[in-house]
C-alpha cells in the first residue's frame, strides 16, 4: 500500500516505522505546516491514516473524501463533529474507519468488559467504575477509550435507560503508559480488569490492519466492524493477530 500520513507526532512516527517495516510505501506526510496541500497531494495514495489533532479531523475527512482515498481515523476527541463527518463521507462516497483506540488488545478488552457487564447485570451490591491514566502530554480527559468503556458498561448493565453514568477518574502525569481499569466493587470484594499499553506499536498494528480492510469499501465503519469480520473468518481455528 501507498500510505499518506496525516500528523507526524510520536504516534505518526511509530506508524511510519511500522508501515515501512511491513513493506508499505509512505507517500505524503502532512503536518500543520502543509495541511492545506492535502486535497492536492492525497490522490494516488491507497489509504490515509490520521493521528493528528481533534480540530483537524473534519478538514482531513473532507480532503480524503474529495481525493477518493479511504481514511483510517485514529485521532480522538473529535466526536462532537461526528455528524458532520458522517455527512461528508456519505455525500462524497468516501470510506472511513475510526476507533477510540486502535490497539487490537484494547478492542479485545472491550469485549471482555462487555461480557463482564452482562454477568454483573443481574447481581446487586457491585458498583462499576473506570480509572484511566496517561502521560502528561495527552490532551483529552477522559480518554476516548474510557468513554467507550463507559458506554459498553452502561449498555451491558442496563443503565442507558436509567441515564446513570459509570464514574470515570482520569490522571495525567509524567510518562505514565496508557492504562485503563474497569472495576466492580462491593462491600465484600472487588473485581478488576486492567489493560496497560507498553508501547505505541500496538496502535500502529491496529491502524495498518484497518487500512488493509478499508481499501475498496465505502461508508463509515468502527474498528469493531473490522474485528467482527476478521474474527468470524476462521471460527474453528486458533485466532492470530495479523
Amino acid at each position: 500500500m501507498k500510505i499518506a500520513l496525516l500528523g507526524h507526532g510520536a504516534m505518526g512516527r511509530v506508524l511510519e516505522e511500522s508501515a515501512r517495516a511491513a513493506g508499505h510505501e509512505i507517500g505524503a506526510i502532512f503536518t500543520s505546516a502543509n495541511a492545506g496541500d492535502a486535497a492536492r497531494l492525497l490522490p494516488g495514495h491507497t489509504v490515509a491514516i490520521d493521528f493528528s489533532a481533534p480540530g483537524a479531523v473534519p478538514a482531513h475527512v473532507e480532503a480524503a473524501a474529495a481525493a477518493g482515498v479511504p481514511l483510517v481515523e485514529g485521532t480522538t476527541g473529535w466526536q462532537r463533529d461526528e455528524a458532520g463527518v458522517r455527512k461528508v463521507v456519505e455525500a462524497r462516497g468516501g470510506a472511513l474507519v475510526y476507533g477510540a483506540n486502535f490497539s487490537i488488545g484494547v478492542n479485545l478488552f472491550y469485549r471482555l468488559v462487555a461480557d463482564a457487564a452482562q454477568l454483573f447485570r443481574g447481581v446487586t451490591g457491585y458498583d462499576p467504575f473506570i480509572e484511566e491514566a496517561h502521560h502528561a502530554r495527552k490532551r483529552d480527559a477522559p480518554s476516548g477509550t474510557a468513554l467507550a468503556l463507559g458506554a459498553i458498561l452502561s449498555r451491558g448493565l442496563g443503565r442507558e435507560e436509567a441515564g446513570t453514568r459509570v464514574p470515570i477518574a482520569s490522571t495525567r502525569a509524567g510518562h505514565i503508559p496508557g492504562t485503563h481499569r474497569v472495576g466492580f466493587d462491593s462491600a465484600a470484594d472487588q473485581i478488576l480488569l486492567v489493560h496497560t499499553a507498553r508501547s505505541r506499536a500496538g496502535f500502529a498494528a491496529g491502524a495498518l490492519l484497518a487500512a488493509r480492510w478499508i481499501v475498496g469499501r465505502r461508508g463509515m465503519y468502527a474498528l469493531a466492524d473490522v474485528l467482527d469480520e476478521i474474527l468470524a473468518l476462521e471460527p474453528e481455528k486458533e485466532r492470530k493477530v495479523p
